[in-house]
């Protein structure tokens, strides 16, 4: 975030500060609670995250005045409060689909035991997450912080080149991660274990790859053209988790995959190798997350990542206002018609036909006054 590993004091000091912004507006959570309990989490975050604007006008340089982040210290603030409450935020979100209410932070515990006691405690003040899950939480956390120029960040840099608040540019990139070919990949990696079922299975889906009758999850990067190096580190920390939580029957699936896969000159040769999002899911739901909550666990860390690129773009005086290019290839030229002298054409595209319930043509064969 600010370019050199901290200092002992220094970590200690933000540790600190953002524990102390771990706590959400009471309105924000009941807005949350007023949603339908089976909302996906996704949703849930990016709407709360566009209402924090609404909670702290004094972060918002539509109302402040546009040279407001070129303090420091309002930068600095707005850091601390938006890692501080994401967390919360993604727990109320969890709690709600469970049908549970929000459980307040304790901040004498670390980010991730933090996050889990919120999750797990039933209100309990004494409980205590355990800690090598909270420790594996934490390097999951780690890998997922940041990972250069991608569409959710992209998507963050894009909006706060308005001048926007950081909340509403952060909401932007949850939903950006919100779509299932940015954030949904371990969920599909999960899919496709399940839909293998056995390693007797997978030879025949091998040959299904080859023909593009199948799609393999968890393989290939856009930037990685060899093995992820952060796949090599959750590869070994599912065992860790397992040790634990019990082991989940498609990791043998998945190392079974992997094997004949880095084992055949058809994946060599394209250099698809096991990426993130292989290993991560069924870490996940070793540790009793549901699919629906994955990209939130994606989501939580990678606030930090999305934080340091928009503190970037504000410390730069050469950013301007993101305005790409657009190459028109249309019709040259084409004349105005008067609606009534107007034809349809064979290249005209309607409206497509939205279905009537039973109930709307009820309504509709009424009247009223």
């Amino acid at each position: 975030m600010y370019g050199n590993l901290p200092t002992q004091s220094q970590l200690a000091g933000w540790e600190f500060a953002i524990s102390q912004h771990s706590a959400v507006p009471q309105g924000l959570l009941d807005i949350i609670q007023s949603m339908p309990h089976d909302a996906h989490p996704m949703g849930v975050l990016a709407s709360a995250m566009s209402t924090l604007s609404v909670f702290h006008p004094d972060a918002n340089p539509a109302l402040q005045g546009q040279d407001l982040y070129k303090s420091k210290q309002v930068r600095d603030k707005q850091i601390v409060r938006v890692l501080g409450k994401a967390p919360t935020i993604a727990a109320a979100a969890y709690l709600r689909l469970a049908g549970r209410p929000p459980v307040l932070p304790l901040n004498t515990l670390s980010y991730s035991e933090n996050f889990l006691y919120m999750l797990d405690s039933l209100g309990d003040r004494t409980y205590k997450p355990n800690p090598r899950l909270a420790r594996a939480l934490d390097i999951l956390f780690i890998l997922h912080a940041e990972h250069e120029m991608n569409c959710s960040t992209a998507a963050v840099r894009h909006l706060a080149s308005s001048g926007v608040d950081v909340f509403t540019a952060l909401s932007g990139g949850v939903g950006a991660l919100y779509g299932p070919l940015h954030g949904g990949a371990n969920e599909a990696v999960l899919k496709m274990l399940n839909e293998i079922g056995s390693m007797e299975n997978i030879p025949d889906f091998i040959v299904g790859v080859k023909n593009r009758k199948r799609k393999m999850s968890g393989f290939g990067h856009r930037v990685y053209k060899n093995y992820d190096p952060r796949a090599k580190v959750i590869r070994k920390l599912a065992d860790e988790v397992f040790s634990i939580v019990g082991r989940d029957p498609l990791i043998e699936v998945a190392i079974a995959l992997e094997k004949a896969a880095l084992s055949d000159e058809y994946f060599i040769k394209r250099k698809l190798y096991p990426n993130v999002d292989f290993y991560s899911g069924l870490i996940y739901r070793a540790m009793g997350f549901p699919t629906e909550f994955f990209p939130v666990l994606f989501a939580i860390p990678r606030m930090g990542g999305w934080l340091a690129h928009w503190k970037e773009s504000l410390d730069d005086p050469d950013t301007k206002i993101i305005r790409p290019q657009q190459v028109y290839t249309g019709f040259w030229l084409r004349h105005y018609t008067p609606v009534r002298e107007r034809v349809l054409s064979s290249q005209s595209e309607e409206l497509g036909q939205v279905a009537t319930s039973n109930a709307t043509r009820r309504r509709r064969a009424g009247s009223a006054l």
